[in-house]
């Protein structure tokens, strides 16, 4: 069976993708999603913070050793300080000579600035493409949406004119036109859309009166929203699409695909049962497909969004309505 995808121009073998997150910090482990079938890597992301943090420090021992020679004695080797810059640099040439496979880099900002000319570094290091992560939650009562939005648009617009590789955003659902926003994506150079980005919500410890992080898996329920958005979006912006957050197994996959997801990142399902879940989950992909007499993954992708399904308006308000019926049903 022919599960071979495009995705951000590259031809995949198939649309799993292992998303940003610890498995791809260890080059054995990576070697093994690869084996496994994973079709790309997202590595985990660099943070703006770990990038403005090392170039503080670097700035600082160059300012305490100016005007004496024996400070260079005693102060931390410049390279060896960076350490999660300058590693994260290493590992993805490290990868690249492991697997043969598209290893996506991946930013995390929150405002434009210096930090976003690490993108061409990480290009420089050999990543195909680069996931760029704009992790921003407005609190400011001053700062309208449309801020907001622009902000977004500013640190695409810098990374995508610092890098020849292809970028793709990844954003969150919370913004108030998400197809007006994915336009200007695209408008902005970005060549791929990631949906959506999972905000990690904290907890309330009551007892110690503290805020405390609550790392909790995604669950197949997230997926809804994904595939809603990816239907809305397929067809109407000429972007590469990926859905991320709440595929866990085959139907998910094949879900999202429909909806017209290019590729599906796995990450909780990763978590959860090890890289050989991506070779049983390819396994019940191609048997649904040979047993629903398709003939590759591309025959199916898109089929089922906004512009070709029989019932346009279930994706949008007229989905409230059955809802509500199919439950007092």
């Amino acid at each position: 069976m022919d599960l071979t995808t495009t995705y951000l121009g590259f031809e995949l073998k198939n649309p799993i993708v292992c998303g940003a997150c610890p498995l791809g910090s260890n080059i054995d482990t990576v070697r093994h999603l690869a084996d496994a079938g994973a079709a790309a890597i997202v590595l985990p992301s660099l943070f703006e913070e770990e990038i403005l943090g090392a170039v503080e420090a670097q700035m600082e021992m160059e300012s305490a050793g100016a005007g004496f020679a024996e400070a260079s004695s005693y102060l931390p080797n410049p390279e060896g300080y960076h350490v999660g810059p300058g590693q994260y640099l290493e590992h993805i040439r490290a990868l690249k000579e492991s697997v043969g496979i598209p290893i996506i880099g991946s930013l995390n900002g929150t405002s434009p600035g210096g930090w976003t000319d690490y993108a061409k570094k990480i290009e420089q290091a050999g990543a195909d493409a680069l996931e760029l992560n704009t992790y921003h939650l407005a609190t400011d009562l001053d700062e309208p949406g449309e801020q907001v939005e622009q902000r977004t648009l500013d640190i695409v617009t810098s990374v995508t004119g610092a890098v020849d590789i292809p970028v793709a955003v990844k954003i969150s659902p919370y913004f108030s036109s998400v197809a007006n926003l994915a336009q200007k994506i695209k408008a902005a150079g970005a060549k791929g859309l990631v949906i959506f980005n999972r905000f990690y919500q904290p907890d309330i410890d009551i007892e110690e009166l503290d805020v405390v992080p609550n790392l909790r898996l995604s669950s197949a329920d997230e997926l809804r929203l994904r595939l809603r958005w990816l239907a809305i979006l397929s067809g109407k912006v000429d972007l590469s699409l990926a859905a991320t957050g709440g595929a866990h197994n085959a139907v998910d996959v094949i879900k999202a695909v429909m909806t017209g997801a290019h590729a599906v990142q796995l990450v909780s399902a990763l978590l959860i049962h090890g890289p050989e879940h991506i070779t049983r989950t390819l396994e019940a992909i191609g048997f649904w497909l040979e047993e629903h007499e398709y003939t590759s993954l591309r025959q199916m992708q898109g089929s089922m969004n906004m512009e070709k399904t029989p019932k346009p308006k279930s994706y949008i308000r007229a989905n409230y309505m059955q809802m509500l019926d199919s439950w007092q049903q």
